[in-house]
């Protein structure tokens, strides 16, 4: 393998044809159906018409005109927003699709977690998973038991090893599934976004086993909207947009287009669930945004406060969380009730001068309640923001939580003694 790249793509395009389904009478043939020489021949002939502006209506293009080359132990992230086609270029990695134009060469063993479930067989138990991925990764049976007991213990299902993973959580599945991909030492490890399914505790030590696999040699690629693990992770990055490469290059850079272009989700929306509990006053709709550069960042929120009985002037107060749930600052624009309940529904607008942060994800929870400390509703975690930027101009070094979330301005002179 010295020499030439662990991932080299060339040209790479994936056309779906919208309300096609197989006809054949089995899985397998539908599948040898799908990736027939004939059928692959139609969709290169269907992307020679798009590019020619003939491109029928009911055909959508996942991907187009991907290249790129991933040199053995680095680190590459995928971002972009979604339905830009990360996943699908995962998949096309991993071989569980075949592209409709390009190439891709791989030159090593290739270890995957797509989807929850993805490689696993549910009504095998665990333990003979284990043995079933080790065993499609090419591995004897000498080399997965010399792994077995350190996947064990990573994925913290002892208990469970015996059971059939279709009993288990989506949370367990994640942490089996993980640790048998990290751990099988693959040459290449894909990882998508699927890690948001497992706790906080989890996530940090996936980060961490993926950054080892890294410094043991080995190459991986990470999609996600973390944008902060992708900077503690990633060397190197690139962005997608509508199934094409838009910028690739160093992680920093590209997070910077990718946040100075609109394509990063700084704030989110949320909507009352219909099966939240009914009260005098309610939240029932939160829109956020970030507006504003590091350090002077704004917190803008649009928020439907619903009057479903009597009750005293309201008033709105924010908690902020970290990532792990603790509360790290609080917002009060009023002291005062000032929504009443001469309507059904009153929007209040608020912003918070949000202090300087390092770069993090943040969540916010809503409360409304009376001046008289009587608690109306609240939305837990109800908005998720992401601060991409050291709020410190220049600086180099990482931020760490250890050393606090918040960095306040500070000065320092320096004299001979």
């Amino acid at each position: 393998m010295q020499g030439e790249a662990a991932i080299s793509a060339r040209g790479l395009g994936k056309q779906y044809r919208l309300g096609d389904a197989p006809t054949a009478d089995s899985l397998r043939e539908a599948l040898t159906e799908l990736f027939s020489r004939s059928t692959v021949a139609r969709t290169a002939a269907a992307f020679q018409r798009s590019r020619n502006g003939d491109d029928d209506a009911r055909t959508i293009w996942s991907l187009r005109d991907v290249s790129f080359d991933v040199d053995h132990g680095a680190t590459l992230a995928i971002i972009g927003r979604n339905g830009a086609g990360k996943s699908t270029l995962l998949k096309i990695l991993s071989r569980i699709t075949q592209p409709t134009t390009g190439r891709v060469q791989i030159a090593g063993r290739v270890g995957s977690l797509l989807e929850v479930g993805s490689g696993f067989h549910p009504d095998l138990t665990g333990r003979e998973n284990i043995y079933l991925n080790g065993a499609i990764l090419g591995m004897r049976r000498r080399e997965i038991d010399a792994k077995f007991d350190e996947i064990v213990a990573f994925a913290e299902v002892e208990r469970f090893l015996d059971t059939q993973v279709k009993h288990y959580s989506s949370g367990m599945y994640m942490r089996l599934a993980f640790s048998v991909a990290a751990h099988l030492e693959p040459d290449i490890l894909l990882v998508d976004e699927v890690l948001a399914v497992g706790d906080l505790d989890f996530q940090r030590k996936c980060i961490g086993k993926m950054g080892s696999v890294a410094g043991e040699g080995r190459t991986v690629l990470f999609v996600s909207h973390n944008l902060v693990a992708v900077r503690a992770l990633c060397r190197s990055a690139i962005v997608l947009d509508s199934g094409r490469v838009v910028k690739q290059g160093e992680t920093a850079d590209c997070i910077a287009y990718y946040v100075s272009s609109g394509f990063a989700e700084d704030a989110s929306t949320w909507t009352r669930p219909a099966t939240a509990p009914d009260g005098p006053v309610a939240v029932a709709r939160v829109d956020s945004r970030v507006t504003g550069h590091q350090p002077s960042l704004t917190l803008e929120l649009d928020i439907i406060v619903e009057s479903r009985a009597r009750h005293r002037p309201a008033l709105l107060a924010f908690d902020i969380h970290d990532a792990a749930g603790a509360t790290i600052m609080q917002a009060m624009p009023a002291l005062d009730g000032f929504i009443p309940d001469d309507a059904p529904r009153h929007r209040v607008r608020a912003s918070i001068a949000l202090p300087p942060l390092i770069p993090s994800q943040y969540f916010v929870s809503v409360w409304v309640g009376t001046q008289f400390a009587e608690r109306g509703d609240v939305a837990e975690r109800a908005i998720r923001f992401e601060v991409h930027d050291s709020p410190a101009a220049g600086r180099t070094q990482p931020h760490t939580t250890d050393h606090g979330y918040i960095v306040p301005p500070s000065v320092a002179t320096c004299e001979v003694a």
